[in-house]
């Protein structure tokens, strides 16, 4: 067997030639230029080969084939002239169409995670095998990062899945498992990962005798056989989905659509020619640079320890408890355990603790399929969760996450009572969204054993997790919390202490400001409007009545407190609490919520309150709106980083975007910023000059007008 470096070439059952991809970089096989030429090194020997009787790629990787193109490769290339990247992709997929061109049958045996470019060279051979293990994938992601497949994707995968299932992978961007890709027709045969070289040479035998391989390669050598009457209602429905999905702010997805559609009746040359045109038009795009420093953000996070220090280890989280079964706790423990971790709920209600369970259950047993609880699943679960009714039973957790009442002196009381029955190496959190950590610290006997683990409601959905690390908190509490968080599937971001943290500090300028845009008369449909046309899951008013208008009024009430120079105390938020309209949670706030599905609707109650102390009438233009809502933002963000809150300025924005739903497609607060460039804010920051110490744009601002300087230059 020769070593050929990214990959090996070799024989087995003596007439098969097998390819086995082993990248020394790292745990996983990518797609960078070298490997590729070592693909073609090793594809020009087996054209010369004699007596190959068929040809079997493999990964030499346990559990993953390969997850896609290197992308930071591609990424230097962004500003390259369109030609080049046209040429770039016309290239690659031409040396994938290689394996369908050799004169013997080709099989790729996929084991775990089968992405990207690694997903085009599975198709462009003339069958695949795949293993039954759970963790196997097969999939287009190119759409999430404002691309399309690039290799080929859009031409082979059309011809040998149907154009309706190709659609719906490459539009989509998701993974399928194998499961779904055995009944999609993509694989041929489902075994342990151990069978799978066996699998793959029995495929062959098989194709041997019947020949069919050569047959399927001139059918799907050619274009697709669809009359016009169903290329048109399939194209007309895809495309009513993607708009729904996207909401037209991502046009990789149609572009993908339309690419494929008007490919479908040309041969595969000359649609993969088409797919290099297309991928020309969208690299390099606004949006696919924003979408570029997402995956850049993601992948940093993942290797983040949350310190800067190499002799740190996070300790071992083997058992957690959680206490205050509301919501927020609810949420917490079938985060965790989900991930098989045991976890004690405690609560001070009796019937609250009871409820808590029962929808934890609920929550982790929840069948897809079913759309329903699984009482197998449930009674799985059911045996690593107890329900606490005295604080000693929480004295063996490692981890101990306090979700009760919003209320300091009720929290400190609580952690007077549970430190002395934890163990020394125990780790006591708060998931409070606003209280300082220094301030509830005050009075622990191990304060460095203490910090701030701030999840985001609702916490199944919401990837982010805030670590905020108190005055006295040690390096080793910070890395255990930042690894327990990544260790039930979030995203961990530590965070200096200070009022509102990071993401509730820059969220309550923009929410702060919608209430005065309010009372300066706009109307409330147009705030609504204007952000979510901005890109906004949901408008700050809508916002309101989600988070709870008396939870926005004490979390308010901390950020005046804080910054009472640049923090208004809004009327209209205090009138609603009084009359005890807390939004969606009591059924009416800015809106009604009669809906069984929880949508707001106009309530003219609401508009009467609010109505009592809007201070002039005057029209805004969107554009207005947008600046009033979001500028502030950028000046709390600048004032975030001079404290150095965050260690990065990318934490900044991967806050917002998993913590709040920034558009992603802007790429986050900061890289929006950078978009503009600060001279360009510092100028649109003009009109709001009467507004006060909130829209003056900071000292960091300025000097980064002056000198050109961006965020991410940092």
């Amino acid at each position: 067997m020769a070593d050929a470096g990214y990959m090996k070439l070799s024989t087995e059952d003596g007439d098969i030639a097998v390819l086995t991809l082993d990248d020394p970089r790292g745990s996983a096989n990518v797609l960078s230029r070298a490997v590729l030429e070592e693909l073609e090194k090793n594809l020009n020997e087996l054209e010369k080969r004699q007596g190959v009787a068929g040809l079997v790629i493999r990964s030499g990787k346990p559990g993953v084939f390969i997850v896609g193109a290197d992308i930071r490769e591609f990424v230097a290339n962004i500003d390259a002239p369109k030609a080049q990247i046209e040429e770039m992709c016309n290239t690659g997929r031409k040396l994938f169409q290689r394996l369908s061109k050799l004169p013997f049958p080709t099989v790729t045996a996929i084991v775990g995670q089968c992405v990207g470019g690694g997903a085009e060279l599975a198709l462009w051979c003339d069958r695949r095998v795949m293993s039954s293990d759970s963790k196997a994938a097969y999939g287009f992601p190119e759409v999430k990062l404002g691309l399309l497949p690039g290799w080929g994707g859009t031409v082979r995968a059309p011809r040998v899945l149907g154009l309706s299932n190709a659609i719906e992978l490459v539009t989509g961007g998701e993974s399928i498992d194998a499961h779904a890709a055995k009944s999609m027709g993509l694989i041929s045969d489902l075994v342990p990962s151990e069978q799978l070289l066996a699998s793959a040479i029995k495929v062959i035998r098989a194709e041997q005798k019947s020949g069919q391989w050569k047959k399927d390669r001139e059918t799907w050598n050619g274009p697709i056989d669809m009359s016009d009457t169903e290329l048109g209602f399939l194209g007309a429905t895809a495309s009513a989905m993607i708009q729904g999905a996207t909401g037209g702010k991502y046009p990789a997805p149609q572009a993908a659509l339309e690419l494929m559609m008007e490919a479908a009746g040309a041969d595969a040359d000359t649609a993969g020619a088409a797919e290099a045109k297309a991928m020309a038009q969208l690299f390099g795009s606004p949006i696919n640079r924003s979408l570029l420093n997402i995956f850049f953000l993601t992948d940093r996070n993942k290797k983040d320890t949350g310190i800067d220090r190499k002799d740190v280890k996070a300790g071992e989280i083997k058992s957690v408890a959680v206490i205050g079964a509301g919501i927020m706790g609810q949420g917490i423990v079938a985060a965790t355990l989900k991930r098989r971790l045991p976890v004690m709920l405690a609560d001070a209600v009796p019937a609250a603790l009871s409820k808590g369970v029962s929808q934890v259950l609920s929550e982790v047993s929840f069948d897809k399929t079913k759309r329903g609880p699984d009482a197998k699943k449930a009674v799985e679960f059911a045996g690593l969760l107890n329900a606490a009714t005295v604080d000693a039973e929480l004295a063996p957790a490692d981890l101990v996450i306090e979700a009760i009442v919003e209320n300091p002196e009720v929290k400190k009381q609580f952690y007077a009572r549970i430190e002395p029955l934890l163990k020394d190496d125990a780790i006591l959190a708060s998931n409070t969204s606003t209280i300082p950590i220094t301030k509830l610290a005050e009075g622990l006997k191990r304060p460095d054993k203490f910090c701030g683990i701030h999840f985001f409601n609702p916490v199944r959905k919401m990837p982010l997790v805030e670590v905020i690390r108190g005055a006295k908190t040690s390096d080793e509490t910070v890395a255990t919390a930042v690894a327990y968080a990544k260790n039930i599937g979030k995203s961990p971001i530590v965070v200096n202490d200070g009022p509102g943290f990071l993401v509730n500090r820059l969220l309550l300028p923009y929410m702060n400001e919608a209430l005065e845009l309010i009372s300066d008369g706009a109307e409330v449909k147009a705030i609504e409007k204007a952000a979510k046309e901005f890109g906004m899951p949901m408008g700050p008013i809508t916002l309101y009545d989600v988070v709870g208008l008396d939870t926005a009024f004490y979390a308010g009430r901390v950020m005046y407190e804080a910054f009472p120079d640049r923090t208004v105390a809004s009327p209209i938020l205090a009138a609603m609490v009084k009359a005890g309209r807390l939004g969606q949670k009591s059924g009416a706030g800015f809106f009604a919520y009669k809906d069984s599905k929880g949508r707001g609707t106009p309530d003219p109650a609401a508009e009467a309150i609010v109505k009592t102390y809007v201070r002039k009438e005057q029209k805004f233009t969107p554009e207005q709106i947008t600046h009033r809502l979001f500028l502030p933002m950028v000046l709390e963000a600048t004032r975030i980083l001079e404290a150095k809150v965050v260690r990065d300025v990318r934490d900044v924005d991967l806050g917002l975007i998993f913590g709040v739903g920034f558009p992603p497609y802007k790429g986050g607060l900061l890289h929006w910023a950078d978009t503009l460039g600060a001279a360009k804010i510092v100028e649109l920051l003009k009109p709001f000059e009467s507004l006060g110490e909130r829209a003056k744009p900071t000292p960091m601002l300025l000097e980064m007008a002056k000198t050109g300087q961006k965020f991410y230059d940092m």
